[in-house]
């Protein structure tokens, strides 16, 4: 039985932090009480895109760093929350594929090549950093190959990945 108050909408934009952490929140419930086994979603940092074109500023890399470090802090409290919350012997975040990432590798210039991901849970092994060559491009979509193999999905390729993300092993 999973207790919990009703959320109560942030409609201030600039409080993108909050209504991440609230979002995250819900996706918890919908997850604890095996309402979806899948979830995306979109974090509006639309009131932050002009510091995300910082040109080497100090000051507005700093700004940028304190917005970037609260959603670190809101995923590091999503991912915790299902580490404590325990289904059929294991952890539900044993059991979740969390995906976070960015399309902009470098947003001050809008590159998006060498595109930051993190994963965690889903029966991976994780505790390591994996960098691949920056020029020549190493397919994203490998990754989703491996998701969906952990998914039981037998597919060989998605997209331009051709196989599975190397390095990448699971538990």
């Amino acid at each position: 039985m999973v207790q919990a108050q009703p959320p109560t909408d942030i409609d201030d934009a600039r409080e993108f932090v909050r209504r991440t952490q609230l979002t995250l929140d819900v996706v918890n419930l919908a997850l604890e009480t095996d309402s979806t086994r899948f979830v995306t979603f979109f974090i509006d940092t639309t009131v932050i895109h002009n510091i995300t074109h910082h040109g080497n500023r100090a000051e507005t890399i700093a700004e940028l760093r304190v917005h970037e470090e609260g959603q670190f802090a809101a995923l590091n409290n999503f991912l915790t929350t299902l580490s404590a919350a325990k289904e059929d012997g294991q952890t539900l975040l044993e059991r979740t594929m969390v995906l976070y990432g960015t399309p902009m590798g470098n947003a001050s210039s809008h590159s998006n090549i060498n595109l930051p991901v993190l994963l965690a849970g889903g029966g991976f092994k994780h505790g390591q950093h994996l960098a691949f060559d920056t020029k020549n491009y190493y397919p994203l979509p490998n990754l989703f190959v491996s998701m969906l193999q952990r998914l039981g999905l037998e597919m060989e390729e998605f997209s331009t990945g051709k196989g599975t993300m190397k390095g990448l092993e699971m538990v």
